[in-house]
């Protein structure tokens, strides 16, 4: 496997190092979208408009978030959750995302699964509730990414529903970085909530980015350095609540529907493309550390770190990091 030296600083929203350099304030905006902290910064700006290629990159993420959502009024994703089995002609990205979900599903045998929809939303992490049983149950029965197929534009769902909260974000960060490169831009982080993309090199070096310690999220527990890359965490520390012993939290088993629960606290996944690793951090969680190894270690210039809920690390073979 080639080796792989990457990323990532998940803080919340960023850091100061997307802030300034020394001393040199640098283009950055931050905003709210996609249900969480979106903040995009420029290092190289080349002969671009900073303003109007920030402009740009959140416009992206607008047009994109309107398709992709399954709250949104008449996006392609409620129009197919509503449509009664019948087929939905869908904009080309929606099309491309939900077509790679199913790849990616079948690579998993099904750990990572769009349609868990049902299951999902009785989930209420805020209130803190575990949902009844006997509703829990049901909604299983209709989570099958083999009720769901793509022939062209056309998508056709005939059972359940999708929620793309798996892959979504890692799709749009990828529009964004290319839509920053277009205007010119030749050094960006782009941070959707934790779905992080780098664009070239920091003055001329990798970028030194953090990787969250899933006991203490405000504190780091790995370092790894990268350049056009991404790094996507899925962890246990995101979203949930603990209650007698158990941690409850948002990455969902398909299978049962309920958090899933091994010796995993947090996903990294290192790769090229940010959909890739979207789809894979969620996916590696639910397979749990021995199957995850084999897979990723299978593929390609990608690479994952694993960190336990006992606080140990262990990446794949290609992947160099420090510890702080």
């Amino acid at each position: 496997m080639k080796r792989l030296t990457a990323i990532i600083m998940v803080f919340c929203g960023l850091l100061s190092l997307c802030a300034c350099d020394a001393g040199t304030r640098l283009p950055s905006r931050t905003d709210f979208a996609l249900d969480t902290v979106v903040t995009i910064t420029l290092y190289d700006v080349g002969e671009a408009d900073a303003e109007e290629a920030l402009s740009a990159g959140f416009a992206e993420i607008e047009r994109l978030e309107a398709l992709l959502s399954a709250t949104r009024e008449n996006s392609d994703v409620m129009r197919l959750n509503t449509a009664d089995g019948q087929p939905v002609t869908v904009a080309k990205e929606t099309a491309e995302v939900i077509a790679l979900a199913l790849r990616y599903a079948q690579l998993s045998g099904g750990a990572l699964d769009i349609t868990i929809r049902p299951v999902s939303v009785l989930w209420d992490f805020t209130a803190q509730t575990v949902p009844d049983a006997t509703a829990l149950q049901q909604a299983v029965a209709s989570v099958d990414y083999r009720q769901l197929r793509v022939e062209g534009q056309s998508v056709t769902l005939t059972a359940g529903a999708v929620d793309l909260g798996g892959i979504a974000k890692g799709y749009i960060a990828d529009r964004v970085a290319t839509v920053l490169k277009q205007q010119g831009v030749r050094s960006a982080l782009i941070d959707l909530g934790g779905n992080i993309v780098v664009v070239g090199s920091k003055a001329g070096e990798p970028f030194r980015i953090g990787i969250k310690d899933p006991s203490a999220p405000h504190s780091l527990c790995a370092i790894v350095e990268g350049q056009d890359v991404s790094v996507v965490t899925s962890g246990i520390y995101e979203r949930g609540f603990d209650r007698d012993g158990v941690r409850y939290h948002h990455i969902l088993d398909p299978v049962t529907g309920m958090p899933v629960q091994n010796t995993l606290a947090s996903v990294t996944i290192v790769c090229a493309r940010s959909a890739d690793a979207d789809a894979l951090s969620t996916a590696c969680f639910v397979m749990g550390e021995e199957r995850a190894t084999a897979w990723i270690e299978s593929l390609t210039d990608v690479e994952a770190l694993f960190i336990r809920r006992d606080g140990s690390i262990q990446a794949t073979d290609g992947l160099d990091y420090t510890t702080p």
